[in-house]
């Protein structure tokens, strides 16, 4: 299998019949390969506000690094916390991860007005860019 070295071989299905049977074989050095079990699962994750410094590193809505966070940060989740959610959701082969009740609140609001929370959007990002 050298004519794979050096590449990743991403294959489905892995844990039995012919995707365990294609693992064995595409086994070898220098080749990497990512197995899953049945198809490919995704966690949706909406985390809420989380005490990152990346906001402050980020851009405003204008194109200017912002310097500074827009968002009220006094009870954000603490990183960590928000790590352990997301592998405990992953584990338990979760669909969805909504974090805090104003995550849940806003998943909500987007289901039942969605027209609202896009309108609420665009005001707040005009209102960050100076009223353009």
């Amino acid at each position: 299998m050298s004519g794979f070295a050096g590449r990743v071989i991403a294959i489905t299905g892995a844990s039995q019949g012919i995707g365990a049977e294609l693992a064995r074989q595409l086994a070898a050095p220098g080749v990497r390969l990512a197995l899953c079990a049945r198809g490919v699962d995704v966690t949706i994750v909406y985390p809420g506000v989380v005490a990152t410094e990346i906001r402050r590193s980020g851009y405003g809505a204008d194109g200017r690094p912002a310097g500074v966070s827009g968002l009220d940060e006094s009870g954000a989740m603490p990183v960590g916390e928000c790590a352990r959610q997301i592998i405990a959701a992953m584990a338990a082969r979760r669909r969805e991860l909504v974090m805090g009740a104003r995550g849940r609140i806003g998943l909500w609001l987007k289901m039942v007005a969605p027209g609202l929370v896009d309108r609420m959007a665009a005001a707040a990002l005009r209102r960050d860019a100076g009223g353009r």
